[in-house]
């Protein structure tokens, strides 16, 4: 007995076709975008979409390529004022039956993150999500906004400028001191 898919979208890989490409084509119903928005953190997902096919690899692994398409709203880091981005990514994904997990502390992470274990279903849901998450900005801004300096002192005090906290800024100051003291 082989374990149950962990979605509809699941497809078992005993079942797809060895001598052909296994095609999909995700559109996330609205229900299904406000949970993904909102599991991320973001103030809209809109127009996900991910297609693409499993394509077979040599007798056992599998290759994924596909074509994720979103438009995604977030908050500006500076304003908060809303900051939509469109994404549109290729992805490629690759399954391997004999995949080892590397754990050991002292061993050198390998530089394709692309490659999985392969079990027995593989979900192109799970990597749109995977997909999603890892392309979304970071640090989404509004273009025209700037960062405005801080400054902050104790009441009744003069802020520290930006040129006097540079490292050098007091040897300019007191070399000033010393031409002035020279010139009187």
């Amino acid at each position: 007995m082989s374990p149950t898919p962990s979605s509809a979208t699941s497809l078992r890989v005993a079942s797809l076709s060895q001598t052909s490409p296994n095609p999909f084509s995700l559109r996330p119903d609205a229900a299904t975008l406000a949970a993904l928005a909102q599991g991320m953190e973001l103030s809209g997902l809109r127009k996900l979409s991910f297609q693409g096919a499993l394509h077979p690899m040599g007798d056992s692994d599998w290759q994924l390529r596909g074509r994720l398409g979103a438009t995604v709203t977030q908050p500006c880091v500076v304003t908060l004022e809303p900051v939509t981005t469109r994404i549109d990514k290729n992805v490629l994904r690759t399954f391997i039956r004999d995949y080892v997990d590397i754990d050991a502390p002292e061993v050198e992470v390998p530089e394709d993150d692309s490659v999985e274990p392969l079990g027995a279903w593989i979900d192109p849901a799970i990597v749109m999500e995977e997909e999603l998450a890892l392309a979304l900005p970071q640090y989404p801004r509004k273009i025209e906004t700037e960062i405005a300096p801080v400054r902050v002192t104790e009441p009744g005090k003069k802020p520290m400028s930006d040129e006097e906290a540079r490292p050098f800024a007091g040897l300019a100051a007191f070399k000033q001191q010393l031409e002035d003291d020279a010139d009187s």
